[in-house]
């Protein structure tokens, strides 16, 4: 099997080295001081779970698509930023030929919708979904860290295409140390997984705490609260679901396992921020807020966050 990341971050550098110690075949799409330090000294998984070390000489890197054979990948895992999406996709067209007949695009990122990019491009049957709740960190350009686990990893289509051919691909993520699976209703863990990240995520970086710190106020639970109601608002108008019929049963969960369970994580919009790069904040409170718009719900909340880290970036 080949595989092609694009997207040598945390993610990327864990999902190569779970997929690489399965077998497959794994070429990392890289630029610049990343690709030279992979060149130079392979990739590594630690922290959580099964630790993996491959060699350089065990994994390919390419800088650009044109080096790229033709009919090499079964599989292209999205791995990026989402402030990436529109210019991968772009290239990934230019490129088509790199990709098997019957290829699959995974996308593995924050956020909701992000497939709208592929599908420009490419059929509805060749581009898949991811919900990672799993936290990475990318602790040297070639090293990626596991740092905290609360439930397996899902893939799925947004688009209702069946996922069982994506099964030995969540079977070779399981068998490396991660819970993987594959479902027909990746929408509402996205969803579930926006309502977590979107809550969390902005409020942290702007802040400067971990999830934790932001459930010992009552001014940032007030906060918290009202970011989640709005997005039950956004998923009933715009004809989504989820797992919890209200946003209490939600804030329940939330409070007394999601939040617990990942206490002293910061998020990766606070690593952004601190390492001073555009977040992925138009892919989450962002995407509440188009869809608010569009289905004319009050995101009021929502937009103050957005806003807030909108003006951060702007100083970068």
């Amino acid at each position: 099997m080949e595989i092609l990341i694009i997207g040598a971050g945390a993610v990327g550098i864990g999902l190569a080295t779970s997929v690489k110690s399965q077998g497959a075949n794994v070429s990392i799409f890289a630029r610049g001081k990343t690709a030279r330090e992979i060149k130079e000294n392979g990739i590594e998984r630690c922290g959580l779970f099964t630790h993996y070390s491959f060699g350089s000489e065990e994994i390919s890197v390419f800088e650009d698509y044109e080096s790229i054979e033709s009919d090499l990948f079964d599989y292209i895992f999205i791995t990026s930023k989402t402030t990436a999406n529109e210019d991968i996709a772009q290239n990934l067209n230019k490129n088509k030929r790199i990709q098997k007949e019957n290829g699959k695009i995974i996308i593995f990122q924050n956020g909701f919708g992000n497939d709208e990019y592929y599908l420009k491009y490419f059929s509805k049957k060749e581009v898949f979904t991811a919900r990672i709740i799993t936290g990475f960190r990318r602790i040297q350009r070639h090293k990626s860290e596991v740092t905290v686990y609360t439930e397996p990893m899902e893939i799925g289509s947004l688009q209702n295409e069946n996922p069982k051919c994506l099964k030995e691909i969540a079977e070779m993520i399981t068998d490396s140390g991660i819970p993987c699976e594959i479902t027909n209703e990746v929408d509402r863990y996205l969803w579930a997984k926006m309502l977590y990240n979107c809550a969390l995520n902005p409020l942290g970086a702007i802040l400067d705490v971990n999830y934790g710190k932001l459930t010992e106020s009552e001014y940032t639970l007030e906060i918290m609260d009202s970011i989640i109601d709005e997005i039950f608002e956004v998923i009933k108008a715009s004809g989504y679901s989820t797992f919890w019929n209200t946003s209490d049963e939600y804030k329940d969960v939330f409070y007394s396992k999601l939040v617990p369970d990942t206490y002293n994580h910061y998020s990766s919009t606070y690593h952004d921020i601190q390492n001073k790069i555009k977040t992925e904040i138009d892919s989450l409170n962002g995407k509440v807020i188009e869809l608010g718009i569009k289905n004319n719900v009050d995101v009021s909340t929502n937009r103050i966050i957005y806003n807030l880290i909108k003006s951060i970036e702007n100083e970068f």
